[in-house]
């Protein structure tokens, strides 16, 4: 549940249909100071056995159980233990578009630590990339396999103690710039163009790494 005061990050939980396993979630939610489930990212809460501020959806891919828990949130009123965003189905946006309106109206432009949003369609990936890299505030990615960030314009990212991991970013923007240290490939203010594959599969090579987005804006991760 939401710490004192305004919140500095908020785990983003969402309804991937291969969810993080449950130590991944708490690992997420232990970064940040609140934390919102996007439909059946609720199950994945439930799983973790973490609290939840915010629930948003439509409710069309949460489990019969963690349905009852929305309807009976709703029925409680002011006592409710969680807000609820609830959503029409037949929506133009997506539930994770609509759950960071949500976020950005209540808190502002909070880091994000986001899980459970990259398993299943490709179509839905994307999409998510889409709408994390117009997210103004940080943006770090926590799954199974990887963590991530996405880095705009003047942003960099340290790795320390993961030596001989894989490590690749992808340009989300036109004309990116960046540059790369303590890898097997380092680049000095390379430009790179949108979506390149320039910087796929590279390998970290010392107990300290970073990555540098000097121009535009990159997805980035390291894989365990």
């Amino acid at each position: 549940m939401m710490r004192a005061g305004e919140p500095a990050s908020v785990a983003v939980v969402g309804g991937s249909p291969e969810p993080s396993s449950a130590s991944t979630v708490r690992r997420a939610a232990a970064r940040a100071d609140a934390v919102v489930a996007i439909d059946r990212g609720l199950d994945a809460v439930r799983e973790a056995d973490i609290g939840v501020d915010v629930f948003c959806g439509d409710a069309d891919s949460v489990s019969a159980e963690g349905a009852a828990l929305v309807r009976a949130v709703e029925a409680a009123g002011d006592s409710a233990p969680f807000e609820i965003e609830r959503y029409n189905p037949h929506k133009d946006d997506t539930d994770l578009s609509l759950a960071l309106r949500a976020i950005r109206h209540r808190w502002g432009a909070p880091r994000l630590v986001c899980t459970c949003l990259s398993g299943g369609h490709p179509d839905h990936l994307l999409g998510v990339l889409g709408r994390l890299a117009s997210w103004e505030g940080p943006v770090e990615l926590v799954e199974d396999a990887f963590e991530g960030r996405i880095l705009h314009a003047g942003h960099s990212w340290t790795i320390e103690g993961a030596e001989s991991r894989r490590f690749s970013f992808i340009p989300l923007s036109a004309a990116c710039e960046v540059s790369e240290s303590g890898m097997r490939w380092d680049l000095d203010h390379h430009p790179v163009d949108l979506l390149s594959d320039l910087g796929i599969s590279n390998v970290i090579e010392g107990p300290e790494a970073t990555i540098t987005c000097h121009a535009g804006t990159i997805v980035c991760w390291t894989f365990r």
